[in-house]
């Protein structure tokens, strides 16, 4: 099992390799995360949200009650 592990300096993230030599993400996963979070941010402008952090705390209960 991985431990995920967030951009420490973005300002030091690098592209050279297979990995992040600031955050050691492979950059796959950093492509993948980005993807994610970048639907959310669509999907709550499409539906017009004006409660986006309701949204994202019904979302984290959702997906932690998933991985139980």
């Amino acid at each position: 099992m991985a431990t995920f592990r967030p951009c420490v300096d973005r300002t030091a993230c690098t592209e050279e390799g297979t990995h992040c030599r600031a955050c050691g993400r492979s950059h796959a996963e950093i492509a993948a995360v980005r993807d994610q979070v970048q639907q959310v941010v669509a999907l709550i402008r499409e539906l017009e949200y004006d409660n986006p952090q309701e949204y994202l705390d019904w979302l984290q209960r959702k997906v932690l009650r998933k991985l139980g």
